[in-house]
């Protein structure tokens, strides 16, 4: 039944492409709460991951990311909940973004199908500055004597995303969506909107006669309502240990992924975006690096006194 769910799932979500607000990430497999926050506390340890992405390499002006996450379950009044945080920052073009956001999710058991779903909402602030801005109009102006050209500004609003996430031992579910408060960015003679992103991921383990190999492929839906990215990706994976595969991101780009787990429990992710379409005669591709960590943390036994028998 879960193999059926998610084949529909791929094949309901087509659509063209391309350019949101929100940062892209390739290896979205292993960052999922920077798009949902349902998924805290959802690897059932404390996870902390760090990815950088350097977007269109050799373009001037191409984006490059940086994010920051952990997240980690709790227990409190005997239910199951997760926190997390997430940082972002955003450089591309003049403009050099930072986010913060705080996330909690309520974690509910569902045992018909030995899954558990997290509904999730974070909060913080996004802070957009424009930094050194060189217009020039066509007729070979500067544009400094325009006062509706903001320079050297930044702007600051709360931000709200909501998700939910739903996971078994072999497939998962996530709906989410970013900026739904639509936080209006003012800066001195100019305000920027950001529209609200909405996002659906799903993915399946398979596994395979030979135990010590497993597939996992996966899609990722991205669309601020007027436009649409959508990544097909397939991962094999030796023995929980290396993975490798391939995404295709509609009409953009083909990606390879490589990556490993090492003896402390340190994974490293590579990737690398071939582009296909008309930037591609500029730029060298796109790289992204990520680094995570999970551990869990022991609770000490509690002594216990027991009664001897002789005096029972």
């Amino acid at each position: 039944m879960n193999r059926i769910i998610f084949l529909v799932l791929i094949f309901m979500v087509y659509s063209k492409v391309f350019a949101q607000q929100d940062p892209q990430y390739s290896q979205y497999m292993f960052n999922t709460m920077a798009i949902n926050p349902g998924y805290a506390g959802s690897g059932e340890a404390i996870c902390a991951s760090l990815l950088h992405r350097t977007q269109w390499m050799g373009f001037e002006g191409a984006p490059n990311t940086s994010l920051f996450q952990v997240n980690s379950p709790f227990k409190l009044f005997n239910l199951n909940h997760g926190a997390g945080v997430t940082i972002i920052n955003d450089l591309y073009g003049f403009n050099n973004d930072l986010g913060l956001n705080l996330a909690y999710a309520y974690r509910i058991n569902i045992n018909k199908t030995n899954g558990k779903l997290g509904i999730g909402i974070s909060g913080g602030f996004r802070n957009q500055a424009l930094k050194d801005v060189d217009w020039r109009d066509p007729e070979g102006g500067t544009g400094d004597s325009d006062g509706y050209i903001p320079k050297n500004e930044a702007a600051m609003s709360y931000d709200l995303n909501f998700g939910i996430y739903y996971k078994t031992d072999n497939l998962y579910l996530g709906v989410s969506s970013s900026h739904i408060s639509q936080p209006q960015l003012k800066y001195e003679n100019a305000q920027l909107n950001l529209q609200r992103h909405y996002y659906l991921t799903a993915g399946y383990s398979l596994l395979l006669n030979n135990p010590s190999y497993e597939i996992r492929p996966s899609v990722l839906l991205a669309s601020d309502g007027a436009a649409t990215e959508i990544d097909f990706s397939s991962l094999v994976i030796y023995n929980k240990k290396l993975w490798g595969g391939v995404s295709y991101r509609m009409g953009t780009a083909i990606i390879g992924m490589v990556g490993l787990e090492l003896l402390n429990g340190i994974k490293l992710g590579y990737s690398y975006d071939f582009t296909f379409n008309d930037i591609r005669k500029n730029n060298q591709g796109s790289h992204e690096i990520m680094v995570s960590y999970c551990f869990t943390i022991l609770k000490d036994k509690i002594p216990h006194k027991y009664k001897s028998v002789r005096f029972l």
